[in-house]
């Protein structure tokens, strides 16, 4: 090679080098977008409403959001795989992310694990056992004794297949041997409504939606889905510790971004995600839903999500668990 071409190759070859580093330092320039696959309410929307108030105000640059619910969440996660890789457009990604792979299998319009790059873990919450209450029943052994002396005429809800409260119950199930038949509501609410109504006898929710119903005698708890008793509910034993060792549902929720992000754009969105999650004023509204902040590196993320996958996948397998 020419010494000149040489020097040219060498300067160009520093200044690709360095592109994202300086790219990552002047991010973002324009418009950055929270993709939510669910509608407005609950807890996938605050995180990310939450994110771009704070974000907006420490980059002077607009954070939107966009709901884009539909196809049992395939349709926002989608649009984000098929997003340029450029830090712009960030997804909201909650614990039935990694159930999709084993309910769709190759019908899933992209690979989860290959098609996005982790950004962080920005909390977690549990899931509440709780029935009717006029179930004669008042603890997890008990409940287990009840289904067993009836087989097939005890039920469940939940809001939908590989849901995180879908996926706790066939856990439950799978390791008892006990049989419910499910009853899938379009959402939390209409679920907690059918419960209190008396329609179905047993349920697992997230804390925050039942909380206050437990706690207005509405409806009996039996127990959490998590290894520690829940902070909202401490007197109520883990399921775990009630009769059904080493059961555990982490109910998790996270950010994702397009496969193929720069590493310094990770970095620096991770940073400043993670110094917004661990604001006290962030911290108590995140407890006060039921929800502990945990602000993951990128590759704690990457492990959890790799985990769950194969967790659910395994698990929607052996119990044959089909999309309704």
């Amino acid at each position: 090679m020419h010494p000149v071409s040489r020097r040219t190759f060498a300067l160009g070859a520093v200044a690709l080098a360095a592109a994202p580093g300086a790219f990552a330092q002047n991010f973002p320039e324009r418009t950055v977008k929270f993709v939510v696959p669910y509608p407005p309410g609950g807890f996938n929307d605050t995180l990310a409403r939450v994110s771009a108030d704070k974000l907006t105000k420490m980059w002077n640059q607009p954070v939107v959001v966009e709901n884009k619910p539909g196809a049992n969440t395939t349709l926002g996660n989608s649009i984000v795989a098929k997003s340029p890789p450029d830090g712009y457009t960030i997804l909201i990604t909650p614990l039935p992310f990694s159930a999709l792979p084993g309910l769709y299998g190759a019908n899933l319009p992209y690979d989860a694990l290959k098609d996005f790059t982790p950004l962080v873990w920005a909390g977690s919450t549990q899931n509440a056992l709780v029935v009717r209450n006029d179930l004669p029943v008042k603890d997890v052994k008990e409940l287990l004794e009840l289904a067993r002396k009836t087989p097939g005429k005890l039920n469940y809800g939940s809001t939908g297949s590989g849901s995180s409260n879908h996926l706790s119950m066939e856990l439950f199930m799978r390791m008892t041997g006990v049989k419910l038949a499910h009853i899938p509501y379009k959402g939390s609410a209409p679920a907690v409504t059918a419960l209190l109504g008396g329609e179905i006898d047993a349920l697992f929710d997230n804390v925050p939606n039942v909380v206050q119903h437990i706690k207005a005698g509405k409806m009996k708890v039996l127990g959490v889905s998590g290894l520690q008793r829940a902070p909202l509910l401490p007197e109520v034993p883990t399921v775990a510790e009630s009769g059904v060792p080493g059961y555990e549902v982490n109910v998790w929720f996270g950010m994702q971004l397009p496969a193929g992000t720069p590493r310094p754009v990770v970095d620096r969105l991770n940073h400043d995600i993670v110094q917004l999650l661990k604001e006290p004023d962030t911290v108590q509204r995140f407890r006060a839903q039921g929800v502990e902040v945990v602000a993951s590196t990128p590759e704690e993320f990457r492990a959890l999500v790799n985990k769950e996958v194969v967790k659910w996948t395994q698990l929607i397998k052996d119990a044959n668990i089909r999309i309704e």
